[in-house]
């Protein structure tokens, strides 16, 4: 009986660390995509493309997370939205989803 609760409780300590790796990763992600595209010689699509890969490098089964890029305040600033399922058991995704959002100045002239 103890050892299944003690099971039971490493389980979920590991799962709550893929959680938290998953969103950390959503978010360091998505910060380097705002920064990308916020490059002089950069446009939208290439931090929208930089999220994305990183993400797919990062996290298993990543293909279906959605990267939005658009200008927030009054254009001075990129703002990177991903939306990803929440890890439910290992990295075998929810029906739950999990968002991070980053922005960054547009240092285009």
């Amino acid at each position: 009986m103890i050892i299944a609760l003690v099971t039971l409780l490493c389980g979920t300590i590991l799962q709550l660390g893929v959680i938290i790796h998953t969103r950390n990763t959503m978010i360091d992600a998505a910060s380097a995509g705002a920064r990308y595209a916020a490059l002089a010689d950069r446009n939208l699509s290439d931090g929208q493309n930089r999220t994305a890969a990183l993400l797919t490098s990062s996290i298993p089964n990543a293909e279906s997370a959605t990267v939005t890029i658009a200008r927030a305040g009054q254009g001075d600033l990129i703002r990177v939205t991903v939306t990803h399922q929440l890890p439910l058991l290992g990295f075998i995704t929810a029906p739950i989803p999990l968002s991070a959002t980053a922005q960054a100045y547009d240092l285009t002239p």
